[in-house]
């Protein structure tokens, strides 16, 4: 049977008659069948992801201690933006070497560039040079996520994956949670150098861990690089993030220049589109698109990286402008959030093993961010800091039930063939969401604070109060400086709550599939019958 042209986990024996048909396949036996060495494969795996997903959270609290030592502040914005034009931009590529080559090789070599780049990040002598040895730690770091997800669906079935995959989950939320504390702790104590360095050790360590222990499964396909498509593929997501950041360059994203990047993004992606059609290794196969799931899910996964990772910096903002809390307290209550995502991710992946659907998560999830997105426009200055906490709890555990949906869905409506370059696919629109929204977001908050003044002491600028300004103003200003803050937050709130509604709407329409059983489930169940009989 041709691997490309099959799904491999649908359940076609089903009766159900809400499945969508598809035809059954031969069992793909796992990369790693020892559970022993599954779970010690698995927690290297976790230790890279951690690594990976920290490094860009970590940066955020020591970056005014690096301008501090290498001046040109107005090229602050790019020692993270870099990372994530990177990261994303290599992506698609990584995924598609896994699938060619295997996932072992590509793994190591995406370590091995990410802990150089780290390296050159610890040795920095000028901001230039920071942001260009950050370009080459996303490279890295870009191949390290694909692989690892890719890796996952390689070393456990379907339902096992549900399980794990809420773990991964888990990890990315404790980085975003642990970054900024440790970045500004580290800094402070060992000094800036030291956040990136101390990837060194983990790096190594993970390298020689899976050499040791990760099996190489020889692909059974002839390796076809696509360059052009991969070129092409990574300029259009290149222009697309950049014109997304270019309203920090150009004053606005609808600027005559950021519409220019736009255009060569739309004009590289019909290119793209062209040549993938001819050749027969394409970096991303195009038949990914044909399944109406696989187009749900990453509409589902694009939206989810809006409200996930793209809201979380303004709700920090409006905590702080709203509220009066320091940027430690509002980090503090950002423990509700991360707390629902663990309950949420650990909860919704035992759900979805035990149950082998993952649509109702799907709709719970998306449903679960309207409901909060709704909340939160309705939230006010003065509003009780317990009102605040429930509504970030509820949050947390929306997204945690449906953190893994996108990525274990496409896995499963694809080609064992193209597991990898599906999963790239999905981590990529999550970034991409992600991203564009947080573009979105400061434009609308921008304009709500464009024309607003209010008259503060020593001639200060509304438009440029941190937390510990807004504290020290007397009450009736900080009331003043609330209000109008609450005021602009309102519409960015209803448009987080219209991105997650096209996420619901796409997970209803999901075809209600099922996962077959794993081979314990399978025995279990047969040993009930017998047992019955």
């Amino acid at each position: 049977m041709d691997a490309r042209s099959s799904a491999p986990y649908q359940d076609a024996k089903s009766p159900d008659p809400d499945l969508e048909p598809l035809p059954p396949v031969t069992p793909i036996v796992p990369l790693v069948t020892d559970p022993r060495r599954q779970v010690t494969v698995f927690l290297l795996l976790m230790t890279a992801m951690f690594m990976a997903t920290l490094d860009n959270q970590i940066v955020s609290t020591a970056l005014p201690t690096i301008v501090g030592e290498f001046g040109q502040p107005e090229r602050f914005g790019w020692v993270g933006s870099a990372y994530l034009l990177a990261t994303s931009a290599v992506m698609p590529l990584y995924g598609k070497l896994g699938d060619l080559f295997g996932r072992k090789p590509v793994i190591m070599v995406a370590i091995t560039i990410f802990t150089l780049g780290s390296l050159v990040c610890g040795l920095a002598v000028s901001m230039d040079t920071l942001i260009a040895a950050r370009v080459l730690q996303a490279l890295g770091g870009g191949g390290i996520m694909v692989s690892i997800l890719s890796i996952t669906a390689d070393i456990f079935q379907p339902r096992d994956r549900a399980r794990y995959q809420s773990y991964l989950g888990l990890v990315l939320m404790a980085s975003s949670a642990a970054g900024p504390v440790l970045g500004g702790t580290m800094s402070e104590l060992f000094g800036w150098r030291s956040i990136f360095l101390i990837n060194l050790p983990f790096g190594i360590f993970v390298l020689i861990g899976l050499y040791m222990l990760l099996p190489y499964r020889k692909p059974d396909r002839r390796p076809k690089i696509d360059f052009l498509g991969a070129l092409l593929l990574a300029g259009t997501i290149t222009s697309v993030v950049f014109w997304a950041d270019s309203g920090q360059i150009f004053g606005s994203i609808l600027a005559p220049q950021s519409l220019a990047v736009l255009l060569a993004g739309a004009v590289l992606a019909f290119a793209w589109v062209k040549v993938e059609r001819r050749v027969p290794e394409p970096i991303l196969p195009l038949s990914i698109f044909r399944s109406r799931t696989v187009i749900l899910l990453l509409v589902i996964s694009m939206a989810s990286g809006a409200i996930g990772i793209g809201s979380v910096n303004y709700i920090a903002l409006f905590l702080q402008m709203t509220t009066g809390l320091s940027p430690a307290m509002a980090g503090l209550l950002f423990i509700a959030t991360t707390g629902g995502i663990a309950i949420g991710g650990i909860l919704g992946g035992r759900l979805i093993a035990w149950t082998g659907r993952y649509k109702p998560f799907a709709v719970v999830s998306a449903a679960t961010g309207l409901v909060t997105m709704a909340l939160f426009s309705q939230l006010h200055a003065g509003t009780p800091l317990m009102i605040i906490g429930i509504v970030m709890l509820i949050q947390g555990l929306g997204v945690g039930i449906g953190q893994q949906v996108p990525t274990l869905g496409v896995q499963n409506a694809t080609a064992r063939a193209d597991v990898g370059a599906a999963t790239s696919a999905v981590t990529l629109m999550r970034m991409g969401g992600a991203s564009i929204a947080i573009s979105i977001y400061g434009a609308i908050i921008s304009a709500g604070l464009a024309g607003r003044a209010v008259s503060l002491p020593d001639g200060a600028e509304f438009q440029e109060l941190t937390p510990a300004m807004l504290a020290s103003l007397p009450q009736d200003l900080q009331k003043a400086v609330a209000n109008i803050y609450s005021d602009a937050f309102v519409p960015l709130f209803l448009t987080a709550a219209l991105l997650i509604a096209a996420a619901l709407v796409c997970a209803l329409l999901l075809p209600n599939i099922r996962l077959p059983k794993t081979e314990k489930q399978e025995l279990a169940e047969k040993a009930g019958q017998a047992a019955a009989a």
